[in-house]
């Protein structure tokens, strides 16, 4: 029934031992405004897309593996209430339920599928996980200089790796980061001057170490990721509260 929603657009879902736990409609903060999402949790995978027709129609499927995922509870703030994080190693984003039991509901379910999984495979939970970016309706200047204004011409930007928004100037270097993408990301200044200092120091410490890992061998032997859609066409009817199975 979900592969089927999401048609061509969707990848298959239907795996042996895979099993719907429940489904719903969450806002996702985008980078532009809070947009309703199309969510499905299933024993292993988290999975959302726009709503085109409620309970017909969805596209945009995003799929993210329930071992990569750590949720982190949000403070109500204003109209933006019962909100929580889903944060991953290549993509972090809140989410916000209609009310506070929707709220708690939807994060003891995923909390239980991700806690059953790495209790079955032995693995560990990630600990790297992307920066939530900043909307961009929260930033009219750049948030590094503090001076350039947003305009038309001055196009806001999204540092990759701390997620605030920040002017071109301020976001002209890039860095590799492996969590997220295999090619170099935009990076802040602040964050590239950081990045770089905390690689080389890396590297010094790799080679010290295979300095005296080499001398100790001698020694001893005598002798190395928007899902935002500017044509988002909103569904129509009232969403409903989440089912769990």
């Amino acid at each position: 029934m979900v592969e089927s929603c999401f048609g061509s657009s969707g990848q298959p879902l239907a795996v042996p031992g895979r099993v719907l736990v429940g489904e719903g409609v969450l806002t996702k903060i985008c980078r532009k405004k809070p947009k309703p999402r199309q969510f499905f949790l299933f024993n292993d995978i988290l999975v959302y897309g726009n709503i085109l027709i409620n309970k017909k129609k969805y596209n945009k499927q995003h799929v993210i593996p329930l071992e990569e995922v750590k949720l982190e509870s949000l403070q109500d703030e204003g109209q933006l209430r019962n909100g929580w994080l889903i944060r991953t190693a290549s993509k972090s984003f809140a989410v916000y339920a209609a009310t506070s039991t929707e709220k708690q509901e939807w994060m003891a379910h995923i909390n239980k599928c991700i806690e059953d999984l790495l209790r079955k495979s032995g693995k560990k939970a990630v600990e790297v996980h992307a920066a939530v970016w900043v909307p961009d309706s929260e930033a009219n200047v750049c948030m590094h200089c503090k001076k350039t204004q947003f305009t038309v011409l001055n196009r806001r930007h999204h540092c990759r790796n701390c997620g605030t928004v920040v002017c071109g100037p301020c976001s002209s270097k890039r860095f590799l980061l492996p969590n997220q993408s295999t090619k170099q990301l935009r990076v802040c200044l602040n964050c590239f001057d950081k990045l770089s200092r905390d690689k080389a120091q890396q590297n010094s410490t790799n080679i010290n170490y295979l300095r005296n890992s080499l001398k100790d061998r001698s020694e001893s032997s005598g002798d190395d990721d928007s899902d935002d859609d500017d044509n988002f066409v909103p569904s129509t009817t009232t969403p409903e509260q989440p089912k769990f199975y």
